[in-house]
């Protein structure tokens, strides 16, 4: 794989970005189960409506003729009140940026991610960009210029 091929998924990728799911989850110490997981088929259904909304959410992959899709970056445009640093009423979540093991180091996030960042950029009202970034992806956001909020990122959930 020598000249990356980004490409907008499609609603027949959402299985694929499952898949990537599952691994980003994994790397992270979570424990996502087998290919049977409760949870699966509840993110594939959720993918596939995702996808059919292109006005509030892109997913960017990048395929393997043998592989198939072993990288992608995934976003969504949100509802949110202005500011005074933010006009805008709409927020961007860059979110599920993973890649197949064997194809990590290569740039195939770094492709994907451009690609989702310049959707937010010439095809959406975003003000913001948001992310949760973790210990192996931090650098890439830093790069792409993302900094660190002032706020840390609390959670309530509920039983």
């Amino acid at each position: 794989m020598t000249d990356i091929q980004v490409r907008r998924a499609k609603p027949d990728d959402a299985e694929a970005l499952v898949h990537l799911r599952g691994l980003m989850l994994d790397a992270m110490g979570r424990d996502v189960g087998g290919p049977d997981a409760p949870w699966r088929p509840i993110a594939l259904e959720w993918f596939g409506q995702q996808l059919a909304s292109p006005e509030t959410f892109a997913a960017y992959v990048v395929d393997d003729p043998a592989a198939g899709v072993v990288a992608s970056a995934v976003g969504n445009v949100y509802v949110h009140p202005p500011g005074p640093n933010d006009l805008t009423t709409l927020r961007g979540h860059l979110y599920n940026v993973s890649t197949e093991p064997a194809f990590r180091r290569r740039g195939l996030a770094r492709a994907c991610v451009v690609a989702l960042m310049d959707w937010f950029r010439d095809e959406t009202e975003i003000g913001v960009v948001e992310l949760h970034a973790t210990d192996y992806g931090i650098d890439l956001y830093r790069q792409l210029g993302f900094t660190e909020s002032q706020y840390p990122t609390l959670r309530y959930r509920r039983d």
